[in-house]
């Protein structure tokens, strides 16, 4: 168990250490959500108006945004492990006393320390938005990013302990992020669109963390995801997205020690 551990810690801060390192990376983590914002803020936030009674599209959408950067950093984390294979640094720490289970809990644990500076910043941009963030919010918001987080990023570790090639893990994981980025209920809320569109987004994990951390800016009685007649309150769409990512962590454990 403290071989674990340190595991966790050791891999956790090497992640941390080549994300503020890698200044592009750094950059393009913002760049499309910002772009997001522009267009569909900017531009569709007249056509819209209130999407929500006192609630405008640009309050409605933000928390959505402020989840982009770290879902779209958080999934690609299993990038890591292809990068690490090809250059032949996963085998030298397979042959270290680092313990197999603990490098994928440390590349998710980076992931979610990552996600904590990425929240933080565009939490520092939400006031000249008009989206209102108390420390109330803050505290709230630290948990659920870290479990959203953790979710996302251990699905991405599932997908790149099965492939060995960078190129491949980047192309499959376009095909991952957009949908269910689209399919989140960032852009629209989820009771709001075509039935068979409400059942997609709702078999979606990501919509279940976004509603959570909107709930946290919103309130219950604004937002709210409704699953068989009740709806979800943080607490328990937390748990959802909780859940989901065990899975997946579980999953990509297996497949690693299997594999490698």
């Amino acid at each position: 168990m403290v071989n674990f551990f340190r595991s966790v810690r050791v891999i956790a801060h090497r992640e941390f250490l080549r994300f503020i390192q890698d200044k592009p990376r750094l950059f393009s983590s913002f760049s499309m959500p910002l772009i997001f914002l522009v267009i569909f803020g900017a531009g569709f936030s007249r056509l819209i108006g209130q999407i929500i009674p006192d609630v405008d599209y640009i309050q409605f959408m933000y928390p959505g945004i402020l989840c982009m950067p770290i879902l779209m950093t958080s999934v690609m984390s299993g990038v890591s492990v292809v990068w690490d294979r090809e250059f032949g640094f996963l085998k030298e720490v397979l042959v270290s006393p680092l313990n197999r289970s603990g490098v994928l809990a440390g590349k998710a644990a980076g992931a979610g320390i990552i996600a904590l500076i990425q929240g933080s910043i565009m939490l520092a941009v939400a006031p000249f938005l008009n989206v209102a963030v108390g420390p109330r919010t803050v505290l709230t918001l630290i948990p659920l990013i870290l479990i959203l987080s953790f979710a996302l990023s251990a699905l991405g570790l599932l997908i790149g302990a099965r492939m060995r090639s960078q190129q491949g893990f980047q192309l499959l994981m376009q095909l991952v992020i957009f949908p269910m980025l689209f399919l989140s209920g960032i852009f629209f809320p989820v009771a709001q669109v075509a039935r068979w569109l409400e059942v997609l987004s709702k078999l979606n994990p990501v919509t279940y963390g976004i509603d959570a951390i909107r709930q946290a800016f919103l309130g219950a009685e604004v937002a709210g995801v409704t699953v068989f007649g009740h709806t979800m309150g943080i607490l328990e769409s937390a748990l959802v997205v909780a859940m989901v990512g065990a899975v997946f962590l579980t999953g990509a454990i297996w497949v690693f020690n299997r594999r490698d």
